[in-house]
């Protein structure tokens, strides 16, 4: 899934994805930056990442019928490609290292996502036990 002039250019602030959206097809980012933003639980949406000329998103609409998981949207302009099922799996076929390399980033991903919430969860467990080592003190002094 190499660049080439091929894709459609995004304009800066434009939406390439939006989160809960129905997805058909994954995407290779050719040229630009895209941002990756979530939101959870009617909360606003936050920034989880960054996109690089290279990188391939939007996979999981090729292996599930889910809605998408995050709102992809260009940083400046964009040129992005376009793969559908059908093009992605005669690829596959033509070149089985793609479904390894896919596989592989998604591990990286996954990999990535463990540490954050590894990390969110270490850091939150210290602020409880400040909340409580905070209240404890003002008990103690009473």
């Amino acid at each position: 899934m190499e660049g080439s002039a091929l894709g459609r250019v995004y304009a800066d602030g434009e939406v390439v994805v939006r989160q809960g959206e129905p997805g058909d097809c994954m995407y290779n980012l050719q040229d630009g930056q895209l941002e990756v933003l979530s939101a959870f639980e009617g909360r606003p949406e936050v920034r989880i990442g960054v996109l690089e000329p290279g990188a391939l998103f939007g996979e999981m609409a090729i292996f599930e019928h889910e809605v998408r998981s995050a709102t992809i949207r260009a940083l400046g302009q964009a040129r992005v490609l376009t793969i559908d099922k059908r093009t992605f799996m005669r690829r596959v076929q033509e070149d089985p290292s793609l479904a390894f390399n896919l596989v592989r980033m998604m591990s990286r991903r996954i990999r990535q996502l463990t540490t954050q919430a590894g990390e969110r969860r270490i850091s939150g467990e210290r602020r409880d036990g400040e909340r409580r080592c905070g209240t404890d003190r003002r008990n103690a002094s009473r």
